[in-house]
């Protein structure tokens, strides 16, 4: 049934793809072996350096996500290493699974999905490999299954005070372009991304941007290797080209979407998606419901994680607002299946979406006869117009 209107797709990514890079995308395929594509290379692969704000090499693959989990693993650690890594949810449960899979020994400091990575408990256990048997310590930026976002440089500074060699990998997948990330300034040896997420393309591209450390380790590391390799990615990618035939079409799609944040700043994205976070958490405790997330320095501001009142089933809830508005709210995944509902806030996203957004979470709750407070888009438009006389007077002055 043809139904009136734009859908809603206001899960935590797929994001919206913006027309500009849609129209990107719209172009004939050209010869990948050629000099139109070798300029097209060489703009993104420099290009896509700025958004993880580092001067070290960012190597893309055609995959999801996940593949740059394997990509980093296996590029840099041996059968039977040591990787420490921290519970902050779903997906930083899904890379320990894979780094298991792949014959490493994962190390699972345990979390309550409420929270990011605690840097105290990373030093102390630290501390105690005075052997150096940990050979990688691996962090979510930023967990989507729960809205919670570790304090990257924090975590950097707990290794540093341990005095540990092991390498620094950080999942970005949610973060990349939505929330504040410095891949050389936080010290980060591997940083993991994906295109799907605030990079505003479809899904298809995932990333990984290598220090030289991690280029050194990749050296000796001993899993097996080949498509994922990055001794194949550096000879060709420094002329702009790749070892094996590329998503074309989606890096041009890339290229513009570079562009879209640059013409934006950088400064002003990440302020944007902070915003947008604030005013969502505002609107949910108007409701009178509460925040996954319970730590405020680990607030998310690319989605927000709310939890349904006892005995109401976040699912049902869900299949409400899609049939009655049109609009895809995310799921809860494992332990909160039938828990939470996730309304995502990033990448191509303006105020009037939010309002919509909430707005629609509100009619749901009304419809789905969950129990709440009336009010909550009416916080969020408060605390919006607020921020803009705040610009406004900062602007004058």
């Amino acid at each position: 049934m043809a139904r009136p209107g734009r859908h809603f797709l206001q899960i935590p990514g797929p994001t919206n793809v913006p027309d500009r890079v849609l129209r990107a995308m719209d172009l004939p395929t050209i010869d990948h072996r050629g000099p139109e594509f070798r300029a097209l290379g060489r703009r993104v692969l420099d290009g896509v350096k700025t958004v993880f704000q580092t001067e070290s090499a960012v190597f893309i693959y055609p995959a999801s996500g996940t593949g740059a989990w394997e990509a980093a693993l296996i590029n840099t650690l041996s059968p039977g290493d040591r990787v420490l890594m921290y519970e902050t949810g779903h997906f930083a449960t899904l890379w320990k699974t894979l780094a298991e899979r792949l014959g490493l020994v994962p190390e699972f400091i345990e979390g309550d999905w409420r929270g990011g990575a605690d840097p105290q408990a990373i030093e102390e256990r630290l501390r105690q490999d005075t052997a150096g048997e940990i050979k990688a310590v691996c962090v979510v930026h930023n967990e989507t299954s729960t809205g919670s976002a570790s304090r990257i440089d924090e975590v950097r500074q707990a290794i540093d005070a341990a005095g540990h060699p092991a390498l620094y990998m950080v999942d970005t997948i949610s973060s990349l372009a939505s929330i504040d990330y410095r891949h050389d300034a936080w010290g980060v040896d591997v940083t993991v991304g994906g295109s799907q997420k605030g990079l505003m393309l479809p899904p298809g591209l995932s990333f990984n941007a290598v220090s030289e450390k991690a280029l050194e380790a990749s050296k000796t590391a001993g899993l097996p290797r080949a498509y994922w390799s990055w001794d194949e990615m550096q000879g060709p990618n420094a002329e702009g080209m790749f070892p094996y035939t590329p998503a074309t079409n989606l890096l041009y799609g890339l290229a513009e979407a570079i562009d879209m944040l640059h013409e934006e700043g950088l400064e002003n994205v990440f302020a944007r998606h902070q915003r947008h976070g604030e005013a969502t958490r505002r609107a949910v405790q108007a409701w009178g419901l509460e925040v996954l997330c319970r730590n405020p320095r680990h607030y998310s501001g690319s989605l927000t994680a709310v939890l349904m009142p006892e005995g109401h089933d976040a699912d049902r809830f869900r299949k409400v607002v899609l049939e009655s508005f049109d609009m895809s709210l995310g799921n809860g995944l494992t332990k909160l299946a039938g828990r939470v509902f996730r309304i995502g806030h990033l990448g191509d996203f303006n105020d009037l979406m939010l309002a919509g957004t909430l707005s629609g979470v509100e009619m749901g709750l009304e419809r789905a006869g969950a129990p709440y407070r009336r009010g909550g888009v009416q916080a969020a438009l408060d605390y919006l117009s607020s921020q803009e006389q705040s610009e406004a007077t900062t602007k004058a002055a």
